[in-house]
């Protein structure tokens, strides 16, 4: 197959689109809006030249030979220690990983790195200021993470964590309240407001909206249109307004200096008396000793976390104490499906990154997301 009279490289002249839009159709979840941002064009290599690309990440036979399958010439080195991972960067032109300082300078031909996650915390001065794209995993863990995040809530609303779980160990089955009592929750008719509307923040809006009739509001530092089922959508000054108004509130925005914290006592305490908090995203987000409190006094009525501030949280953490807690261990994006999604990502990017076309997923380095 001849290459493209566009350089594969020249992705780099519009890799600020991030094309979501595929990635959200497979979803059933409305991309976000896209910005260009112009990156230099670079030349067209000799044809046949191969793409070589290098990862620690343990990949199957089956998902390397969908890599492979993208594009012509594509040369998959998966390596199983650092003296072969270092070996192969000096050749790499694409990394699937993580990389630091260090391995940007073991690197010199990198002009692509695709993250196998969605967080971009980790990223330092060196990457942020290279020339080097880097793409992330946004949206494709947004599924399994939301499913999570309703399940963890209806535990709390219906009671199942508080009532009926603990009877379940005693081999019990009682019942609690009364038919009329305020001992079981319904969502429908509830607002919910939602911090961060990205992959994880769509995809929940959505769930809530249409499979639960609840009604929802959210905030979001980029310039989107408002989805039909969100009924507000604010810039992020309005968080502390949303926050008093709102009976479910979910942390789902990446952590960033403007946001590591956000979620603090202040907050908390300006929510309705009742309401529920569901961390989704990243624990650093929250302050989970007010968390503690609020729920111990009263003052909340439940929490449903993924992500924890420190993970895992020590043994004798006191959230560990409470009732009214419901916790998974940052594992509610794994699946089958997640997977098959995340490979689906990685080759549809190396066939973009072979004809030239905008990468999905694209970040931007100096927003950190």
């Amino acid at each position: 197959m001849p290459e493209s009279p566009v350089s594969r490289r020249s992705f780099l002249a519009a890799a600020g689109i991030a094309g979501a839009a595929q990635v959200a159709d497979a979803q059933s979840i409305e991309p976000p809006a896209v910005v260009q941002t112009p990156y230099p064009v670079s030349t067209v290599r000799a044809e046949g030249d191969p793409i070589r690309i290098v990862t620690m990440h343990d990949l199957e036979p089956d998902e390397i030979a969908r890599i492979k399958a993208a594009a012509p010439h594509v040369e998959v080195a998966v390596c199983g220690n650092n003296a072969e991972f270092f070996k192969h960067l000096g050749e790499a032109e694409v990394l699937i990983g993580e990389p630091d300082a260090q391995i940007l300078r073991a690197a010199p031909k990198l002009k692509w790195v695709q993250v196998s996650g969605a967080g971009m915390e980790w990223m330092d001065a060196e990457l942020r200021n290279s020339p080097v794209v880097v793409s992330n995993c946004a949206r494709t863990f947004a599924p399994g993470i939301t499913e999570t995040g309703m399940g963890l809530l209806l535990c709390l609303t219906r009671g199942i964590t508080k009532y009926y779980m603990p009877q379940f160990y005693k081999h019990e089955m009682k019942p609690v309240g009364t038919p009329r009592s305020a001992d079981h929750i319904e969502l429908a008719g509830r607002t919910m407001g939602i911090v961060g509307m990205g992959g994880i923040g769509s995809a929940l809006a959505r769930r809530a909206h249409y499979g639960f009739e609840m009604r929802v509001v959210a905030t979001d530092a980029k310039p989107l249109p408002r989805p039909e089922y969100v009924a507000e959508l604010h810039e992020p000054g309005w968080f502390p307004e949303m926050a008093k108004q709102v009976d479910v509130l979910v942390a789902a925005a990446p952590n960033t200096a403007r946001t590591e914290g956000m979620f603090n006592e202040q907050i908390f305490r300006s929510m309705r008396r009742g309401a529920y908090f569901l961390a989704l995203s990243r624990g650093k987000l929250y302050d989970d000793m007010a968390l503690v409190r609020v729920l111990r006094d009263g003052h909340l009525a439940g929490a449903g976390l993924d992500v924890f501030p420190v993970e895992p949280p020590p043994s004798d953490h006191p959230i560990f104490e409470l009732s009214n807690v419901a916790m998974t261990a940052h594992t509610s994006g794994w699946g089958l499906e997640r997977q098959t999604r995340l490979i689906d990502l990685y080759a549809e990017n190396v066939r973009r990154y072979f004809i030239g076309e905008p990468l999905l997923n694209v970040v931007d380095k100096q927003r950190g997301y």
